[in-house]
């Protein structure tokens, strides 16, 4: 998809994920875990995949730049966030729904990867 369910993020967007900074690849259902997710590149190689992921390729990353985060877990990739994020500050967090649009995870749940 270009956008996710509720238009806050889009292909090719600049975002942080855990203090990281990355670029969406790919956004959409995944088959291994439920709800809508997006593929991330990491600027560093801190991840874990190149965009496949348990023999199914999503998108095409370098090696270990690759990984999957949910809509609500990402930021806009500002300098002020990307910032924030280095110092341990809450960067801003990009508009969300409070449930996947699945309704199976709840914004502030714990989930295990």
């Amino acid at each position: 998809k270009e956008t996710t369910a509720d238009g806050s993020i889009s292909l090719r967007q600049q975002v942080t994920w855990n203090g990281k900074r990355a670029t969406v690849r790919y956004i959409g259902d995944v088959r291994f875990a439920k709800g809508e997710w997006v593929g991330l590149e990491l600027a560093d190689a801190l991840g874990v995949h190149n965009g496949n992921v348990m023999g199914v390729p999503y998108f095409e990353c370098p090696a270990t730049k690759g990984v999957f985060a949910q809509p609500a877990q990402l930021s806009k990739a500002t300098l002020a966030g990307v910032k924030a994020a280095a110092e341990n500050e809450e960067p801003e967090t990009l508009p969300s729904k409070d449930k996947t649009a699945d309704g199976s995870i709840s914004l502030g749940q714990q989930v295990m990867w």
